[in-house]
């Protein structure tokens, strides 16, 4: 009887012996390596040096869309790429149904790789906050559903959240659009409830982080016209948002100015969706005593989308986009940051949607983005002076305050 030990040794079967010792000697040594790469949690993307933004214009910024990016290493290119076309400041969503899927039980493993690299860049972020998750918000309800019980808690999580990343993180926008039912669960908008709201955060979030610039607002552009039991007003809401006390739960205001089919420098109106309708929310804020609240324009910008109806040229929508950035420098001293709408999307939206985008996600950079690192590197807006760019009202109004 041959045994087994005798089969190995057989001249015919030493090869096949030394070949299957080196494949299991190979597949252990990357076993060792894959435990020891968990054990001490390496990372495989590094963070990189301290980076700075060169830029002319420090109000340009951009909303990313990182929050369901996945890949550390499309996180890291993203912000490369928002640094190298002299963007200084970044806003994303941070959702609280993402960062505390339980009561009390904390993800952070997405949001410290974003906002590392982010710093890394040497960009400012601003969170955006929002998303209640299933536990803090009735069955079967959407996300942007937060009931008057959870105030607390969504309080609580902000507080969280600055408590972890306040050093790094100086700015955070509470909630999204609460004009709008889509973003407030569906419900109708209440101006007196959104300043409950802020009124919870902004006392969380004081108490643990007393240097945090705490924005309220954001609301869509929503003319008088347009407006609806679903979408209120921006300048109803606001003024409702004053006389409910919520202005003073806030250090700074958010503001949505998207162009759409009009020119950056079209004078405002209030039945105009137009960039400088933002210069009809900042005075009604002068209005109510607030000129010390500076305002941050966290989503803008125009789409170049061939058919949407709201769409311009893509010749069209580079010249709109620089014309805003350098107006809001030139003539916004109230306004700290205009982060356009949206840097890039991590899979194709197919829709409109995918021509606001500056950069593929392939990360192919559109032709915006090469017109706004030109400007950010050169300060140099077309042919033509600054002077050119607004009409007579913007300068007039300027020149006298």
């Amino acid at each position: 009887m041959v045994s087994a030990t005798s089969c190995f040794l057989a001249p015919g079967r030493k090869p096949q012996l030394q070949a299957g010792r080196r494949a299991f000697l190979r597949g252990l040594v990357g076993l060792v390596c894959l435990r020891l790469l968990a054990s001490e949690q390496l990372p495989l993307v590094p963070i990189g040096p301290p980076q700075a933004v060169r830029t002319t214009n420090d109000l340009i910024g951009v909303h990313t869309r990182l929050t369901d990016e996945v890949e550390e290493w499309k996180i890291k290119r993203t912000l490369q790429l928002v640094r190298e076309m002299g963007a200084r400041w970044v806003v994303e969503f941070f959702p609280w149904a993402y960062l505390e899927p339980r009561r009390a039980r904390f993800s952070w493993e997405h949001s410290d790789m974003v906002i590392a690299h982010a710093a890394a860049q040497g960009l400012s972020l601003i969170a955006r906050l929002g998303w209640a998750p299933k536990w803090a918000r009735p069955a079967q309800s959407a996300p942007s559903l937060l009931p008057d019980e959870s105030f607390a808690s969504f309080a609580q999580f902000c507080a969280r959240f600055v408590e972890r990343y306040g050093t790094t993180v100086r700015h955070i926008v509470v909630w999204n659009e609460p004009n709008l039912a889509a973003e407030w669960g569906f419900q109708a908008p209440s101006a007196l409830r959104y300043a409950r709201l802020l009124e919870n955060t902004y006392t969380a979030v004081k108490a643990v982080s007393p240097t945090t610039c705490v924005l309220g607002g954001a609301l869509a552009p929503v003319p008088q016209q347009l407006s609806s039991p679903d979408a209120a007003c921006d300048l109803k809401f606001l003024r409702e948002l004053a006389a409910a006390g919520g202005l003073e739960h806030m250090d700074a205001f958010a503001i949505h100015a998207y162009g759409w089919r009009e020119p950056a420098a079209d004078a405002p109106a209030e039945d105009k969706v137009n960039f400088r309708r933002a210069e009809l929310l900042r005075t009604l804020l002068e209005d109510y005593g607030y000129q010390e609240k500076p305002c941050f324009i966290t989503e803008a910008g125009w789409n170049d989308h061939p058919r949407w109806a709201k769409a311009v040229s893509p010749s069209e929508r580079i010249r709109q986009t620089l014309r805003a950035y350098a107006l809001a420098k030139a003539h916004w001293p109230w306004c700290q940051a205009v982060a356009m709408w949206a840097f890039r999307f991590p899979w194709r939206q197919n829709s409109y949607l995918d021509y606001y985008a500056f950069v593929t996600p392939d990360f192919a950079p559109r032709a915006i983005y090469r017109a706004v690192q030109q400007y950010a590197l050169t300060g140099k807006l077309e042919a033509e002076g600054l002077s050119a760019l607004l009409p007579a009202d913007i300068a007039t109004a300027h020149s006298a305050a």
